[in-house]
């Protein structure tokens, strides 16, 4: 079972760096994701965010910072660690906080999200965080009882439009809501410009992932300006 972490205020105002790669490349392995991740901290990132047991596992021995878990099953609607048992699994595999879908959509065990979060604080010694796609979404997950609110599916539960970046006007909408939770800015923060944007909006703390640590999609940025 995974430690507690009681104290957040480390985290604010700080970079969390989402170390994953895509089935099938050649980077998915729980070994080269603990190397990202202890180069990430090496950098300043105050926290780190990984997918999968053996990941969270890894990467839990090879850091000194909180690690966020999270268990993708699925492509499709609710697969952010869908189920109570998979947020336990991360939760045992050695998540400090474990990231779980937050929005009000149906599960597929059948739970409510407060029933889940309840289930993974009397389970576990984790946290929760719930990656929300509105405000909506935050104010049910904050009520449900989740200890973080993530704006993590901005743009992919159907709720609100796809931003090229950030989508800066729901962080200001959950901060100026005044819900008591950290408000963690994660999902297209693609330049140390926007992670600042993001925070300035009303984030507690930034989540940044592909800009960092996915070379195919930071390779392909380049390659895309140079043949425009």
């Amino acid at each position: 079972m995974t430690l507690k972490l009681t104290n957040l205020d480390a985290l604010a105002g700080q970079l969390v760096v989402s170390a994953q790669a895509y089935p099938g490349e050649p980077m998915r392995d729980p070994r080269t994701t603990a190397q990202v991740a202890a180069s990430a901290v090496i950098g300043g990132a105050a926290a780190i965010r990984v997918q999968g047991l053996a990941d969270i596992q890894f990467t839990r021995a090879a850091v000194e910072v909180p690690v966020i878990g999270l268990w993708k099953d699925g492509h499709d609607g609710v697969f952010i660690t869908p189920t109570l048992q998979h947020a336990l699994s991360c939760a045992g595999a050695g998540a400090h906080i474990v990231a779980i879908d937050g929005t009000r959509r149906p599960r597929p065990d059948g739970l409510t999200l407060a029933e889940t979060v309840a289930g993974i604080h009397a389970g576990s010694n984790a946290l929760v965080m719930a990656d929300c796609g509105s405000l909506g979404d935050a104010v049910a997950a904050a009520a449900a009882g989740a200890d973080l609110i993530g704006t993590t599916l901005a743009g992919y539960s159907g709720e609100r439009p796809k931003t090229d970046g950030p989508d800066l006007d729901l962080i200001a909408a959950i901060a100026a809501a005044g819900l008591g939770k950290p408000l963690i800015a994660e999902g297209r923060i693609h330049s140390p410009a926007q992670a600042r944007q993001a925070l300035d909006a009303g984030a507690f703390a930034v989540v940044v992932g592909t800009a960092i640590t996915h070379p195919a999609s930071i390779t392909g940025w380049f390659r895309d300006a140079l043949t425009a």
